[in-house]
Parts: structure tokens; sequence; C-alpha cells
């Protein structure tokens, strides 16, 4: 949940930009005469480049802008080899060419490192014009950011704040990240909730996600909880939040809430991973809803979202089961056996067949138990016995009941059994 790193270099390119439209909007000495029009912070003196390094400047700036109308691209590497050549013997000269290096190699996109150096150049002096000195102070510290050198950007984004008496949302949320990188958890939520301010009426969803991770990674959750149910009015057609708010529920062992979100997000769609369907049924059971969370798994095992596997029919079975709906678990527990070939399951729906007093399916499947080895067989033969027996088919029954008499674990209650066939059988005149 973390900002992407990339954001870093689209706000270096951005501020490429704004320098080289400060620079093609008129030859050097009129830009500096109209820096020197508006009052500058600190009062610092308005300083001008000499002519002879004005000239190169000029020409690296052309290479640099290209020229559209006649066919010329852009060319940084050449801009680079002017700028480089410039032997320049003014400190301000020197700070104002390094910063334009900087932003050529900034520009490039793969030179973070070379143009840090030269933007360290330009700002160490603190000579340049207020809009030039803080532009390169916002660009230090997002190359520093970029290259993971967090310590140093946290110092540089303080000191443009501080330098241009300026600050803005985006800037706070990569003083929150800096923080988050450190490992200073504690110290993002304050950058976090600047952020939050600053964006006012237009809510950017990153500070947000940032007080998140602070609050979760401090085992915090109750905070965290908040956090989300802030975020989700906010930014209600965001499903992230919806499904990730359910979660937080749980670790607060608020399972009516959980249960209640995460089927809210369900009716509008948000949820798309076969976890998400699964929990929200582990949810409805947990919460005394087993016939929701059966026709849920159902629904969504039979739509391909859920997993056709041994465990998935299993769970549905299980949960048709516990919501007393014994011939749809018997039919899921007939599923799983054939997948598995397992005994226990053939026993398990030969059981739930006869419950629901389908005697005459409940039979074969109490059967192929038998022949694949299920334990307690007495018990089986006895359901085998009952089963033949409510189908009146008595012969059946008595043979079935006397296999049961052999197990020492069902004798007893078999022999009852016997007692009770054979008297039936005897009234209805049927020869056993």
């Amino acid at each position: 949940m973390i900002l992407n790193k990339n954001t870093f270099k689209k706000l270096s390119t951005s501020l490429v930009v704004i320098a080289s439209l400060l620079v093609a909007q008129a030859p050097f000495t009129d830009i500096a005469n109209a820096a020197g029009a508006k009052e500058e912070k600190k009062k610092r003196p308005t300083q001008l480049i000499g002519p002879s390094v004005g000239k190169k400047v000029q020409k690296a700036f052309e290479l640099y802008s290209g020229n559209e109308k006649e066919g010329i691209e852009s060319d940084i590497d050449g801009a680079l080899v002017v700028l480089l050549d410039i032997n320049a013997k003014k400190d301000y000269d020197k700070a104002y060419v390094a910063r334009f290096i900087a932003v050529m190699y900034a520009t490039k996109g793969d030179q973070e490192k070379e143009a840090i150096k030269y933007l360290k150049l330009a700002v160490g002096p603190d000579i340049l014009n207020e809009g030039d000195h803080g532009e390169a102070l916002k660009l230090l510290a997002d190359l520093q950011m970029q290259t993971k050198k967090y310590k140093n950007a946290l110092k540089n984004y303080y000191a443009w704040m501080d330098f241009t008496g300026k600050e803005d949302g985006n800037t706070w949320v990569k003083i929150a990240q800096a923080n988050y990188e450190l490992k200073q958890l504690d110290k993002m939520i304050e950058p976090a909730d600047r952020a939050i301010a600053a964006f006012g009426d237009k809510p950017n969803q990153n500070p947000y996600v940032l007080k998140l991770n602070s609050y979760y990674e401090r085992k915090k959750y109750k905070k965290a909880v908040e956090v989300l149910e802030t975020v989700i009015l906010i930014f209600p057609e965001n499903k992230a939040w919806w499904t990730q708010l359910p979660m937080f529920y749980l670790l607060v062992e608020d399972y009516p809430k959980a249960v209640q979100t995460l089927d809210l997000a369900y009716k509008q769609g948000f949820l798309e991973k076969e976890s998400q369907f699964k929990t929200l049924a582990s949810l409805y059971s947990s919460n005394e809803a087993p016939y929701k969370a059966a026709k849920l798994l159902e629904k969504h095992i039979a739509s391909g979202d859920i997993t056709r596997d041994d465990k998935n029919i299993s769970t549905l079975a299980n949960t048709w089961h516990a919501a007393m709906h014994i011939g749809k678990a018997a039919k899921y527990y007939g599923e799983l056996a054939k997948m598995t070939n397992e005994a226990k399951h053939y026993r398990k729906q030969g059981m739930l067949l006869k419950q629901d007093e389908q005697f005459s399916k409940a039979i074969p499947a109490l059967q192929k138990a038998l022949t694949l080895g299920i334990k307690n067989q007495g018990r089986i033969h006895m359901d085998i016995a009952a089963s033949y027996f409510y189908l009146e088919k008595y012969k059946k029954a008595y043979a079935a009941i006397n296999k049961a008499i052999k197990d020492p674990k069902s004798r007893k209650s078999a022999k009852g059994w016997k007692s009770f066939i054979a008297d039936t059988a005897r009234r209805k005149n049927v020869s056993i």
C-alpha cells in the first residue's frame, strides 16, 4: 500500500519543465531584472550571471529546447557538454550553472547521483535567486527520495518549506513516506495529517494509506479502524477500502461490523477474489447465518470464482449440513466422496441420505464405505439394516443386522434391532 517510488521521477520532470520555462521566457538579463522587480524572501539581492557565462548558458538552453518548427530535437547531451565546459569564476555563476547541469541530469532520468552532486553545489552557497534556490531544494529532496537517501530528503523538504514559506500536500506525503522508509513509524502521523489538511477539498488517498500503515505496523488496530472508517466515507468508490475495513474489524474482534461491511461490499460488487468470498461465507457462518454462507459458496463455486476442489466442496457440504438442508449436504458429500474416494465421505453421504429418508440412495453409499474399509463397520451395517427396514425389505435388513451383531461395538444395539426386524416381518407374513 506504500506509494510508488516512480512518483518522484515524475515530480523531478515537472520541476525541470518549470525551470526551463523560467529560462525560456526572456534573455537572462531580462529574467534577472524581472526577478529583481519583486520582493524576494530574506531580502537577498538579485544577482546576474556574467555575460560570458550567460552566452554559454543561452547556447545550452537552445540545445536543450530544440526547435519544433525547424525539426530540431532536444539535445540534452549537447547542452551538458556546453555547461560542463563552463569555467565560472563568480560564486553565483558557479551555483547557477551547477543548478542547470543538475536539471539536465535529472531530465535524463537515469543520472540521479550526478544531479544530486550538482544540486548540492548549487544550493550549498545559498546565493541563488529565490525561485531558483527553492526549486533546487525541492528537486534535491525528490532525487534523494529516489535514491533512498531518506534522511537527506527529509532535511531538504523541510529546508524547502522553511526557505519558501510554502507547503503542499504532496510534500507532506513524501515526508511521511520517508519516515516510513526509515521505520520512524510514529513520525508518520503528523505529516500525513498535514497532507490531508493541505489537500483540502480535493482529498488524496495517499496520506490515509500512510497513516494506515503506521498504525497497522505498530499494532494500533483501533486507530487503523478509525482511519478506514473515515476514508471509506471520502472514497466510497474504492473497493479496496471496503475489503480492508472488515479485516481490521476482525483484528479488533468486532465481528458484527465485519460481516455487515463485507456484506455491503459484496452487494456493491466489490468482491473479486476467492479469499474474499470465502471470508464472507465464514463470517456468515460464524454469525449464525449458515444458509447465506451455503448459498454464497454454492453460487461462486458454480461460477468458478471459488475453486471446485475437495476442500471447498467439504466446506460447502458442512455448511449445508449446519443450515439443516440435509439433502443438499448429502449431495455435496457424494461429490466429495467421488473426488477423493475416501470411505469417510461415503459414510457421511449415506448417513445423511438415511436421515433425509432417501433410503434407496443411502444403501449404496454406505456399502461403498464398507468396501473402502471404513472403521466401525458394525455401525454402518446397522444403518444399512435400518434403511432396508424402512424400505420394507426385511430379509435384507435381517441379514445386515446379523453382520452388525458380529461387531462388539454395535452388538448390544444390533440385538434390539434384530428382534424388532424379526417381529415386524412375522406380523407382515414376510419370510426372513
